[in-house]
């Protein structure tokens, strides 16, 4: 483990260079993961099938010289094992039967959804085995407030309907969440058990919130989700990532109990640092956006994140994920600027 680049910085030591990973480094952008998404027939498929996903981890790793592989799957895999039906409408997203105006299903207990993500986990088992010493094995799960959205809603988009269905069906909603965060908790401690070093909640839906809501909708979940991982025996670092939380960051960094926090593309580097507690890690955050920008702006993108968490337990990434119009030598010149190449 000492010699895992990232996970030292997660234990509170700077590193110069710091450790770098990409959030969707397996994906669009490479053109051999467009040939091995054509081999599934359909993206739960791609997800469930153990041969594809490693592979799918493995190939930006033989690009680049990144310091962690993160486990390929979906955030909607919860969903899925809870017994509802997730599929994917080509070029919109995914898709599931909505609870607006539904009452609250009956979900499957945790340990039948733990039998139906078996796949999942043989992934991270392989993975486990096949990656090189030095490299950080990432596993993750959406957070309990953006799964649910995807429950409430549907499908992705704007997040009104799902703000209202808080205001409108509380009762409903806490259920709901405390169903996501038990499942959630045992979803990501059998990825650490398979051979994750660490774990990222992915709380991408966290901005436009009103405090009071978000405190019942981000802060307050996160927060049993971090206690029961530690209830179940995982002792392995969690990274949050609360994108678009604002204002509120600070208080998604002190309150929540996470190792770790993800700084997205809006949040001043500066206002992390002071809002985090002292020496809490931080990681990010350059625009994705500059990445397809290339060339010296890129270059000095990236030497600016850098510099501005200077002197700081920093794991450096995008501020949001890579997306499918940057370009492999995009991403070359992205590594080779941070590590001085």
């Amino acid at each position: 483990m000492a010699e895992k680049a990232l996970m030292r910085v997660l234990s509170g030591e700077r590193l110069d260079p710091p450790p770098v990973w990409i959030m969707r480094q397996a994906g669009r952008y490479l053109p051999e993961y467009l040939e091995l998404r054509a081999r599934a027939k359909d993206f739960m498929d791609f997800c469930y099938s153990p041969d594809l996903a490693v592979e799918a981890v493995l190939q930006p790793l033989r690009r680049f010289d990144l310091d962690a592989a993160i486990l390929f799957s979906d955030i909607l895999v919860v969903p899925d094992a809870l017994g509802r039906k997730v599929w994917f409408v080509a070029g919109e997203g995914p898709r599931l039967e909505p609870l607006l105006d539904a009452p609250l299903p009956a979900f499957a207990d945790p340990e039948q959804a733990l039998r139906h993500l078996a796949p999942v986990y043989e992934t991270v088992a392989r993975l486990r085995q096949t990656l090189a010493p030095h490299l950080t094995l990432i596993g993750f799960a959406g957070g309990p407030w953006t799964v649910a959205t995807y429950l409430i809603q549907g499908e992705g988009g704007d997040k009104d309907r799902c703000r209202r269905f808080a205001y409108q069906r509380p009762a409903d909603l806490a259920i709901l969440l405390e169903v996501l965060v038990e499942a959630s908790a045992q979803h990501l401690a059998a990825q650490v058990r398979a051979g994750a070093d660490c774990v990222q909640i992915f709380e991408s839906w966290s901005e436009g919130l009103p405090e009071p809501l978000f405190e019942t909708a981000i802060l307050n979940p996160t927060k049993a989700l971090v206690a029961r991982l530690r209830a179940l025996g995982v002792e392995a670092p969690i990274i949050g990532f609360p994108r678009g939380a604002g204002a509120l960051f600070g208080r998604y960094a002190r309150e929540t109990g996470v190792t770790a926090v993800g700084v997205d593309t809006q949040t001043p580097a500066a206002f992390a640092r002071r809002e985090a507690p002292q020496g809490m890690p931080l990681q990010g955050n350059l625009d994705p956006q500059a990445v397809i920008a290339g060339g010296e702006t890129l270059v000095r993108e990236v030497r600016r994140v850098k510099d501005s968490f200077a002197g700081s337990p920093h794991i450096f990434n995008l501020g949001h994920g890579i997306t499918p119009q940057a370009t492999p030598d995009q991403v070359a010149t992205l590594v080779a600027a941070l590590k001085g190449a």
